[in-house]
């Protein structure tokens, strides 16, 4: 489930979010030049820049443990069946890996949707919370795959100053990791900072489903047995069941399939396989089977899908040879 959680802001802490919102934007645009999401030189720091919107179709991806806000535009996420939109100062935070459908709804060649991830650091997390939560962290009774909230001013400058240190290599070598760690201490200290904690314990219930989800990612071919996969994250059986659902809102089983799905089409997408190749590498026995749950979950069957994302992908490349030559 989608949780958007409010912040009380001050008229001046809303008109400083802004100003620290458009000094991020113009960081990110100087530092990642093409359409596309990269990895920086700072290890867990990526950027991301779209100059169109997608209006008739999503991108299906994986989203990792998270934090990430939009300096420029909007975008909807979708996991399950709930969509959220978020953009200017909004800071969204994914406590696990999830497959999410994402779409680019603000954006322009003019104006591109320009965003940052960090990715959360379990280790550098876990030295912070005794620091941040001297007398113990509080009990949480509930979970969610996302959590969107208003962004504080000085997590958007923190945010700021670890994008900035791009610009230095110095600065990447003796500043960036202080401004990571100024990240997770402000993200502690928010309303959701329990959550973020509880990505960093051991025993916590999140933790143990990320142990759970981490082993379906490596194993997702083979047959699902939820038994076995309770036990190793330390569950009963049904409480597995709800637990995951409650911190990937789906199940083990959805969330299963959309790994197999999201890896047969990055396969076919490559040219590496034909629909019936790809089926079974992922773990399908039945062709029927595969094809109906393909087509629920990207609209299509998968020859035609295939064949419209291929010539949307020769469209682009065509448009943008010709943005090339008309420089």
């Amino acid at each position: 489930m989608i949780h958007e959680r409010g912040e009380t802001f001050s008229n001046e802490q809303r008109i400083q979010a802004d100003t620290e919102t458009k000094r991020l934007a113009s960081l990110v645009a100087a530092h990642i030049r093409e359409d596309g999401t990269g990895e920086s030189s700072i290890p867990g720091l990526y950027l991301n820049r779209y100059s169109r919107i997608e209006p008739s179709h999503y991108s299906y991806t994986m989203y990792w443990p998270t934090v990430g806000i939009v300096a420029q535009g909007k975008k909807t996420v979708k996991v399950g069946e709930e969509e959220t939109e978020y953009g200017g100062s909004k800071v969204i935070v994914v406590p696990v890996a999830i497959p999410v459908r994402m779409q680019t709804v603000q954006a322009s060649p003019t104006e591109p949707f320009l965003g940052v991830g960090v990715y959360l650091n379990p280790q550098k997390i876990a030295a912070l919370i005794p620091r941040v939560f001297p007398d113990g962290l509080p009990k949480s009774k509930s979970y969610r795959a996302k959590y969107v909230l208003e962004s504080q001013p000085e997590l958007i400058a923190a945010i700021s100053r670890l994008v900035a240190c791009l610009d230095d290599r110095q600065d990447e070598g003796l500043l960036a990791s202080l401004a990571m760690d100024e990240i997770f201490v402000r993200l502690l200290r928010s309303s959701i900072g329990v959550h973020v904690a509880e990505t960093a314990l051991a025993e916590s219930s999140v933790r143990r489903i990320a142990e759970a989800i981490a082993w379906l990612q490596q194993h997702f071919a083979e047959p699902l047995k939820m038994a076995d996969l309770a036990q190793r994250a330390h569950f009963s059986e049904s409480s597995f069941r709800a637990q995951f659902k409650s911190v990937t809102s789906m199940s083990p089983l959805q969330y299963q399939k959309e790994l197999r799905l999201q890896e047969a089409r990055r396969l076919m997408l490559a040219g590496e396989y034909d629909a019936t190749t790809a089926c079974r590498l992922v773990g399908y026995i039945s062709d029927a089977q595969f094809s109906r749950d393909y087509r629920r979950l990207f609209g299509s069957p998968p020859s035609r899908d295939i064949a419209k994302w291929k010539q949307i992908e020769l469209s682009s490349g065509m448009q943008a040879n010709a943005n090339e030559a008309s420089l």
